[in-house]
């Protein structure tokens, strides 16, 4: 004899699959990776500020700082942009100044070897050396001499390397802070499908300001958009998803029979 009683939430297995429904180890396990990946993305701000954030000689993301990463300050050489922004704390001011002196004065072989060599060789080379890895070997005149040219900003080959491991490994991460938000419920659609979908597209507006603002300085502004777009997508989905798993059960003291992924 067929009833329109509605079945419990739990008598059908599509029923109740969203993140207040979820066991505590679903909950355990999607709240240590948003909780790793949180960290990290704070620990790639930090890294932000000390390098693209003292392009200009001063603590702090600005569009300076952005126009100097990829366009290059075209009044100066790359050397000198670099003793006054992100290396100034690495040498006494005196030594600093030589270096920049001379730099402007050409960049002769000669006062090199008897007066810059001896800077370098106490300040730079134990980090920019031939094992250095990343970083550029200053332990040469002829690798040093590269960079008193003038600041033309981040090269074509620097930005296809980071251009291609942003674009691999960001969209790695919003696909799965993406997957775990997309088990919430309550949200409206409309902000639901865009919080999934802008990083993606913030991330591509991302890397191709990159490209379009070594070529004019006028597009670091996207740059700093896109950033933020990203941050603010991310933090949405984060704090949506940690108060869904651990606060808006608690607080409902049951358990949500919707289906996060079928009934939006």
């Amino acid at each position: 004899m067929e009833t329109n009683t509605p079945p419990n939430a739990h008598d059908h297995p599509l029923k109740g699959i969203n993140l207040v429904s979820f066991s505590t180890s679903i909950k355990l396990l999607f709240s240590g990776y948003l909780t790793t990946v949180a960290v990290g993305y704070l620990m790639a701000l930090t890294q932000i500020l000390f390098t693209h954030g003292m392009a200009d000689g001063k603590f702090g993301l600005s569009f300076d700082d952005i126009v100097y990463s990829y366009y290059g300050d075209r009044s100066s050489s790359t050397l000198e942009g670099k003793l006054n922004g992100s290396m100034k704390a690495n040498a006494p001011d005196e030594d600093r100044f030589r270096i920049i002196q001379w730099v402007r004065d050409g960049a002769d072989q000669q006062e090199y070897t008897v007066y810059i060599k001896p800077i370098i060789d106490d300040h730079c080379v134990m980090c920019h050396n031939a094992n250095a890895g990343s970083l550029p070997d200053f332990s040469t005149f002829e690798n040093l001499k590269k960079y008193t040219e003038t600041n033309t900003g981040a090269t074509f080959e620097a930005l296809v390397r980071v251009s291609h491991i942003h674009i691999f490994g960001i969209s790695f991460i919003f696909m799965f802070v993406g997957l775990i938000f997309s088990f919430s419920t309550g949200v409206t659609k409309r902000y639901k499908y865009l919080a999934i979908v802008m990083p993606y597209l913030f991330l591509l507006v991302d890397i191709a300001s990159w490209w379009l603002t070594k070529l004019s300085p006028h597009f670091a502004i996207f740059v700093i958009l896109a950033g933020s777009g990203m941050g603010v997508s991310f933090a949405y989905m984060w704090c949506v998803s940690m108060y869904q798993m651990w606060i808006l059960g608690y607080v409902r003291h049951k358990e949500d029979g919707r289906n996060a992924l079928l009934r939006d």
